[in-house]
């Protein structure tokens, strides 16, 4: 438990920049990031969930689901930067491993919010929604260790 303590606080990090330094110097106590996480992750849920039952309201119920699921999802991606901190969260988010999931996360979040409230179009903001949580299962998965290569095969074996 230690170890992941240490892991997820960013304590076992290599060179510090100075930046990170002055993060991490005002950094909260492991049961504040704790409550945090929850917290965030909580609200993320809660808008989720709460977009998911502004679809059937009549008109503006599409706009309003794509704002809520992509601030949702926003929130919840947002829950982890209580656990390592805003700069390990950035770096980790970047690393080669992960870079076009994170890409593509933040892509379709910019496109559905787009479809919803410049092009006004319905059916995009629905197309974007469900691969902005394809998108986000995937970046997800890429904190797991072999994740996405276990998805692979199952998919290649069911597909075979």
């Amino acid at each position: 438990m230690d170890k992941l303590k240490k892991v997820l606080s960013g304590q076992d990090t290599e060179d510090r920049g100075g930046l990170s330094e002055v993060v991490e110097t005002s950094s909260l106590s492991w049961d504040t990031r704790i409550k945090g996480f929850i917290a965030c992750f909580a609200v993320g849920i809660l808008c989720s969930l709460l977009g998911t039952f502004l679809l059937w309201v009549p008109r503006k119920g599409l706009y309003l689901f794509a704002v809520f699921y992509t601030f949702g999802n926003i929130a919840s991606i947002g829950s982890t930067v209580f656990l390592m901190g805003p700069m390990k969260q950035l770096k980790r988010m970047f690393e080669p491993t992960r870079l076009i999931a994170t890409i593509m996360v933040l892509l379709f979040f910019a496109l559905t919010l787009c479809s919803a409230f410049w092009w006004h179009n319905k059916g995009l903001a629905l197309i974007f929604c469900i691969l902005q949580s394809l998108a986000l299962t995937w970046y997800s998965l890429s904190f797991i260790p072999f994740a996405r290569d276990a998805v692979k095969k199952c998919f290649a074996a069911c597909l075979a």
